[in-house]
């Protein structure tokens, strides 16, 4: 039985080279390419969720602008069978640079990293795509799926 919604935030970051920032992450033995964000706190505005994610994983100031998409029909958490997630994606603008060990290759994970996801089952790093190759099999949750293709038909 489902008892509660999971509200997830994430931003869509496109730079001046037209790359596209994913996360790769490491949870609990599964392998998970991703936008960059996460889990909305009571009393914090979904905006300020994406700032303050933003800053959490990346030590990254950005600038919260255009609304992306809003899931809109039901999706099942994949780590929580009694949730219903519902995810809020914006365009994001970094007001800084990156400073942050960009990876090349996927789950390219470092010692300090593998030594987090042992303290804590998760880790995360972070790899810019081009645009070109970028699509919808660029990332792994079905509602990042449809972000994905909605950015590339509108771009």
């Amino acid at each position: 039985m489902i008892d509660k919604f999971n509200i997830r935030v994430y931003g869509v970051l496109i730079n001046e080279q037209r790359q596209v920032l994913v996360s790769d992450e490491l949870v609990r033995g599964n392998k998970l390419t991703k936008f960059p964000g996460g889990g909305l706190e009571l009393g914090e505005g979904t905006r300020d969720c994406l700032q303050r994610e933003f800053m959490e994983e990346m030590s990254l100031k950005v600038k919260v602008t255009d609304h992306i998409y809003t899931t809109d029909f039901f999706q099942l958490s994949v780590f929580n069978p009694r949730h219903q997630i519902i995810s809020i994606y914006y365009k994001v603008e970094a007001l800084e640079a990156i400073s942050v060990p960009l990876r090349t290759n996927p789950f390219d994970f470092d010692e300090q990293q593998m030594k987090n996801y042992a303290d804590t089952g998760e880790t995360e790093t972070f790899r810019l795509l081009d645009w070109n190759g970028f699509s919808e099999l660029s990332v792994t949750y079905p509602i990042d799926k449809i972000v994905a293709s909605l950015i590339k038909e509108k771009m």
